[in-house]
């Protein structure tokens, strides 16, 4: 997110600092080596260390060690370029990127990590400190709490390496993971740590054995908790789950690895999949379109690849499949974190325009598949793009997005635990920030007005410390993609769509509640003939065969998407444009 700033009061400083500042060059020092610095996020500070290496040839490359998360996993960096006096990267895997000056009165590099929103980061020479060794608790500690009728699942991850004792805390069920662990400390078999900047702490002990840890959770404005975490036997940790829906070679059609400009954002090559029936068509073609964040051509998440497995599915079935990664993200080019809907739906045209001059595929037979967010960018990219034969909408919002945001925060929030006496005190505040950044113009007011709400007072009803610094919590909801969304409703745009409609929401989907999204889908819709609308019984948000629908069982779910609803896409596309 870029900030605006007084130029004038700028200039005038930079002016006394020419006339008062010797004239020595002020350059940073080489690039090669380890340089460490930490992004602030809700769950706490995370360190990240940056390790440049440099070849014979002069040319750089680099990793990124996320060091309280995932010590001793190095990510590749792309990008990577080092001026003397600006560092940037970029971490494709992560769709992040990193712009920032060297600063030679702190001998640092200044600047942010943006991945969705702009977070502070600030990298000094050499590798973070040490950390503390704790001995006797390396392991997976599991438990289940219950909280206000919900039971919810809790994993400790401890492990000792040269640098320490690393603690990390996930609760999936409440989404959080890898939460960074602070004063972790052992005392004979009294053990404690703090979590959430020290808004929550345990204190327990240990059993004779030492593979049980009994205490109390004791967590702000909250009743305290009883909890009781055994350790995994060794060898058990196993992350990877079967997922047999997923697609692997030796296929019955043909893969490409594509690329193609978008002619309306300079500097933005997207990178994608296209996949072809046998034979020589030509064929239909179905685009998809990704949900929120970044995401790659696979929509990958929580362990599952969904368009890897409805893109394989589709093409079996004769109709020819585009998938790409988003701009910023794999090895498409671009700054996600700077990109709206309307940026995402010329990234689709831009697919559009490239598909429909491929010989193997029916121009007049090319529409968007769109999942959730995806659902927004495809009726956006429709405005200019007449010619998309058809719209097929995999849970896309129906209702304005401040109505559907608060819904779903009241469905999701209660499956984590939170009573419904929370949820009433906190939800006028969580609304008056959603309308005061629906109210502005820019994303920079929306920050300011979102911050002007966020009184003590307000803080204390959303169960937050009236001191707690919340500028990284506004800096996310004023961020442009979200500023966006917020003035968002999907009615204007659906109701301008006359082309075939297929719309499926599962019935325990808890990010787009089916009754009122549909309803809403179908009034808006109302004046077009060929229109299907399915509530699909039994599913949750990714169309997953799931028993709650709650997000925490996304990754415990070995179905990635639906036998039923693959056919049901399928077969309604072949209905209307196959053999024509």
């Amino acid at each position: 997110m870029k900030s605006v700033k007084t130029l004038a009061s700028a200039c005038l400083a930079l002016l006394i600092a020419v006339l008062a500042t010797p004239a020595f060059a002020q350059t940073a020092p080489d690039i090669e080596g380890s340089w460490h610095g930490a992004i602030s996020l809700p769950t706490g500070d995370v360190t990240l260390v940056l390790r440049v290496e440099q070849d014979e040839d002069g040319a750089l490359s680099a990793t990124l060690e996320n060091f309280d998360q995932s010590p001793g996993r190095l990510t590749p960096v792309s990008d990577l370029e080092a001026t003397p006096d600006r560092l940037s990267f970029r971490v494709a895997d992560a769709g992040a990127t990193y712009e920032g000056d060297w600063d030679e009165t702190t001998r640092r590099w200044k600047g942010a990590l943006t991945q969705g929103a702009a977070l502070p980061l600030e990298f000094e020479r050499g590798a973070p400190p040490p950390r503390p060794v704790v001995a006797g608790l390396d392991g997976v500690w599991e438990g289940v709490v219950e909280i206000n009728g919900a039971e919810l699942r809790q994993v400790l991850r401890v492990r000792t390496l040269e640098q320490g004792t690393f603690a990390a805390y996930d609760s999936p069920d409440q989404l959080v993971h890898g939460a960074p662990l602070t004063d972790l400390a052992r005392d004979g078999d009294r053990v404690s740590f703090a979590a959430f900047r020290g808004l929550s702490t345990f204190t327990g002990t240990l059993s004779d054995d030492g593979d049980r840890l009994t205490g109390v959770w004791v967590t702000s404005g909250q009743p305290d908790v009883m909890m009781t975490f055994d350790r995994r036997a060794p060898g058990s940790d196993a992350r990877a789950r079967n997922r047999p829906q997923e697609p692997r070679p030796p296929f019955p059609y043909r893969t490409e690895e594509v690329t193609f400009d978008n002619p309306r954002a300079p500097g933005v090559r997207l990178a994608g999949t296209l996949t072809l029936p046998d034979g020589e068509g030509p064929f239909p073609a179905a685009i998809l379109l990704t949900g929120s964040g970044p995401q790659d051509r696979d929509e990958s998440l929580m362990g599952h690849k969904p368009f890897a497995v409805l893109a394989d599915h589709l093409t079996r079935r004769g109709i020819a499949v585009l998938r790409y990664d988003d701009r910023g993200v794999g090895q498409s080019t671009g700054v996600y974190s700077e990109a709206t809907s309307p940026d995402h739906a010329s990234d689709a045209n831009a697919a559009f325009a490239w598909l429909s001059g491929r010989p193997e595929i029916r121009a007049d037979a090319i529409g968007f598949i769109g999942h959730s967010e995806g659902g927004v960018t495809a009726p956006v990219a429709m405005i200019d793009n007449p010619q998309v034969a058809f719209f097929v909408g995999l849970a896309p919002p129906g209702t304005d997005l401040i109505q559907l945001l608060l819904a779903q925060r009241r469905l999701v929030s209660a499956q984590m635990g939170v009573s419904e006496e929370d949820l009433n005190r906190s939800e006028p505040v969580v609304e008056a920030m959603f309308r005061a950044v629906a109210g502005t113009e820019t994303p920079e007011a929306a920050y300011a007005a979102a911050m002007a709400v966020l009184t003590p007072e307000a803080k204390i009803a959303l169960g937050l410390p009236p001191e707690m610094d919340t500028a990284g919590i506004v800096r996310n909801l004023a961020a442009p993609w979200l500023h966006y969304l917020l003035r968002y409703d999907p009615a204007e745009n659906l109701a301008r769509i006359d082309v075939p409609v297929l719309v499926v929401i599962g019935s325990l989907d808890r990010q787009v509640p089916p009754a009122e999204n549909l309803a809403a889908i179908r009034e808006a819709l109302r004046n077009n003939p060929d229109v299907t609308l399915v509530e699909a019984p039994g599913l949750n948000h990714l169309f997953q065969t799931a028993r709650t629908g709650g997000m925490g069982e996304y990754s415990t779910i070995e179905e990635t998407f639906s036998p039923t609803v693959l056919a049901l896409v399928s077969d309604w596309i072949n209905e209307r444009f196959s053999g024509r």
